[in-house]
């Protein structure tokens, strides 16, 4: 009797090599020829088993060794398919029962497969990766991974002790994609792809799509359930898809988890003596000290899984996966769980622009440049030795666009700040000429990334309504934040670098000549409303020899901490969301530094205690004053009062509440020089109530403008009718509430 699927010793000496590309021709259960009756063989490669027998209705039936590996059995009187278990027997006498592998049929959905190949596909990881499931009544774990140009690919893990050749994979047609379904594998095993190539090497990559990673430096992917977590922010997710940023007040407290704060002992487990604390340990201690601090959001430093610590996540290779260092894939659901129910938002750093060269990574994943550019000169990125997605390739923009979802609804974050957009969208970044590829119009602009942009703002707009897409984007592309529809990105938000730079760069002058700095101030005004803007004061500014937001302070002590309290009061007032990297709501001395903490030991001296306390009263009015951000991103939001007084060094707005009302005026002295008699020109009668002024005795300043309020007079000034006549503080802003006469009356 022969079999249609007969092993030849071709194939026999593939199998035991790890280089067989279709083992479900031979292995598993197929029918059988013979003259006059047909029947059935089980044919199973298990290299290490001393014998094999297969389990069929209570009864063990012996196998038969064919070849190296392969035992099989011939059932002459069977007709049908059935199902069947394997005995394996070791070498020491030891048995184990088990489900083949190679009795099961494809699991995929050829749909979904198609469209992932074709762009459309918006949840990869529903497809490929490793997945928890039941199937022909059976649980285990599916196993699919895409690599088109590979000649075989083997599953390596702890389900056959690291010896790929047990577990080849079966490729689905000529999709490219390969698939497994491994009864019995369950949360925590650790696994890769062992991928042999068209030319015959040897790879050995972790998931693409996989949903948890090992602790660095070792490098598997591990199965996990997402299945497993019970949410408690249901009020929160319900009340999201409503929000309306724009109007509300979004003032960010942006984290690197590792160097926020750490254990005095490390006493980890597992041994890591790094000292860092958990997902569950941060979300016990940073979010009530956040949510004290009266922030609406955190933002975190990539959390996606990254090889080095240095690269504090912005190099990353688990575009699925949150990073073992503080714990597992639920440990972090519940830090973003426990955000949502502290009534705070989740903001997560987000790198699809490129992606590091490590050997189990994305790097030349089946033999070829899969997922990197095929042009070596736009896939290699000049500036941090990584490699840049080739956003052209449909499957790349699926996986993409995937990973953002997934953060999205698997994690529940809410929002995504988009690293180094501008690398994107510049086909010339950081290259001379002659290193870079003009597009199709003998251009520099990136087409393939536009419209990966455009595509990913609109999905996520769509799907998850309430959600913050934010750009980082360092140059003047225009309608960053403007919707697809009237030739914008789609962004909901873009930093204002310029802002950023002109601002620090004013604060870093010495007072006596920050006359000559002024225009920087007013600047940002002309282009303030020409994007939905947040102001960054970043992890970008305080590293690599910038020194500390303090430590870039000039003059003797209590002036540095007067100019400190300055630039915070003039963040918070100026139109725009805030955004605050940690340490600097207390005024840190040194610089960040991602291998320790914050210098918490500085809350112990009243200096670094007021700039604390004036942080959490500057979100405290933020919040409970509609003038200071219900129109953010509206010019009728602002108004000038007077931005000429350079000699003096002071400037002076207003904030509107919508419809014109509820003004709220704010006032700057960028020099220490108090002045006295400061008149100030406003636009209506009435008392102006103080309420929030950074020299306050209380922050640590000289005591401030020492009333609780000003009343108008009449005089004509800069033109306008009114006037108040103050002692402005130096190196200060006061805020100051218009109330109506009726209402003092």
């Amino acid at each position: 009797m022969t079999s249609r699927h007969d092993i030849t010793p071709e194939t026999a000496s593939a199998l035991v090599e790890g280089r067989c590309g279709d083992p479900f021709r031979v292995l598993g259960i197929h029918p059988t020829v013979h003259a006059t009756l047909p029947g059935r063989v089980i044919r199973a490669f298990v290299p290490w088993a001393a014998s094999v027998r297969v389990v069929v209705g209570g009864e063990s039936i012996p196998m038969r060794r064919v070849a190296e590996g392969v035992f099989e059995r011939v059932f002459s009187e069977a007709t049908e398919f059935f199902p069947y278990r394997l005995d394996l027997e070791d070498p020491a006498g030891r048995h184990w029962e088990v489900d083949d592998p190679y009795r099961f049929g494809p699991v995929l959905d050829e749909a979904r497969v198609h469209a992932f190949l074709e762009g459309r596909e918006r949840r990869v990881h529903e497809l490929l990766g490793a997945r928890r499931l039941e199937h022909e009544g059976v649980e285990g774990t599916l196993f699919a991974v895409w690599a088109p140009h590979a000649r075989a690919v083997n599953l390596r893990g702890d389900l056959n002790h690291w010896d790929g050749r047990c577990h080849p994979m079966r490729p689905r047609g000529a999709t490219g994609v390969w698939e497994l379904f491994v009864p019995g594998v369950d949360v925590g095993t650790r696994y890769k792809y062992g991928i042999v190539t068209g030319d015959g090497l040897r790879l050995e990559k972790a998931d693409p799509c996989g949903r948890a990673v090992e602790l660095r430096p070792a490098t598997a992917s591990e199965v996990w359930d997402p299945r497993r977590y019970s949410w408690g922010d249901g009020s929160w997710m319900a009340s999201r898809s409503a929000r309306l940023w724009d109007g509300e007040p979004v003032s960010v407290y942006e984290v690197h988890l590792g160097s926020w704060r750490r254990r005095a002992h490390a006493d980890r487990d597992d041994g890591d003596d790094t000292g860092w604390l958990s997902y569950r340990e941060l979300a016990d201690e940073l979010i009530p000290y956040v949510r004290d601090l009266g922030f609406s959001h955190i933002e975190l430093l990539p959390v996606m899984e990254h090889p080095l610590d240095q690269s504090w996540g912005y190099q990353p290779l688990g575009f699925f996966a949150p990073t073992s260092r503080f714990g597992s894939p639920d440990d972090f659901r519940y830090f973003v769980d426990t955000a949502h129910r502290a009534g705070l938002g989740v903001i997560l750093d987000w790198v699809p622009s490129h992606f590091p060269e490590d050997a189990p990574g994305l790097v030349r994943f089946d033999g070829t440049r899969l997922y990197e550019h095929s042009d070596p000169r736009q896939a290699r990125h000049p500036d941090w030795g990584t490699l840049t997605f080739d956003l052209g390739k449909p499957e790349v923009r699926s996986f993409l666009i995937s990973s953002a979802l997934h953060w999205i609804e698997d994690y529940h974050v809410d929002g995504l700040r988009v690293d180094a957009v501008a690398s994107m969208l510049y086909l010339d970044y950081s290259r001379r000429e002659g290193e870079w590829v003009p597009n199709l119009h003998g251009e520099k602009e990136n087409l393939d990334a536009i419209s990966f942009l455009e595509e990913l703002n609109g999905v996520v707009e769509r799907e998850c309504p309430g959600v913050l897409m934010v750009a980082e984007e360092s140059t003047a592309w225009p309608r960053v934040s403007h919707g697809v529809d009237v030739g914008g990105l789609g962004f909901d938000q873009k930093w204002n670098m310029g802002w950023m730079n002109d601002t620090l760069h004013v604060m870093a002058t010495d007072p006596i000549y920050r006359r000559f700095t002024y225009d920087a101030l007013t600047f940002s005004l002309f282009y303030a409303f020409s994007e939905r803007f947040v102001l960054p004061l970043s992890h970008d500014e305080v590293v690599h020899g910038k020194r500390s937001l303090l430590g870039r302070m000039p003059g003797p002590p209590a002036e540095r901490f007067a100019n400190l309290r300055l630039l915070l009061a003039y963040l918070w007032a100026h139109p725009g969301k805030k955004l605050l990297f940690m340490g600097g709501e207390f005024g840190q001395e040194r610089e960040w530094a991602v291998d320790g903490e914050l210098d918490w030991h500085l809350l112990d001296r009243p200096e670094h205690r007021g700039v604390q306390r004036l942080v959490k009263d500057l979100n405290r009015v933020y919040r409970a004053t509609p003038a200071l951000h219900v129109q953010d991103h509206r010019p009728e939001g602002f108004e000038w009062l007077d931005c000429h007084d350079a000699d003096r060094v002071t400037l002076s707005f207003l904030r509107w509440a919508p419809g014109w009302t509820e003004p709220v005026v704010v006032v700057a002295n960028f020099t220490p020089v108090p002045r006295d008699d400061f008149r100030l020109p406003v636009p209506w009668a009435g008392r102006y109530d103080v309420l929030l002024d950074s020299s306050a005795a209380e922050y640590g300043g000289d005591g401030g403008v020492g009333a609780d309020g000003f009343e108008a007079r009449a005089e004509r000034l800069q033109g306008r009718d009114w006037v108040l006549d103050l002692p402005l503080p130096g190196l200060g802003v006061v805020l100051l509430q218009w109330r109506s006469a009726d209402s003092v009356a």
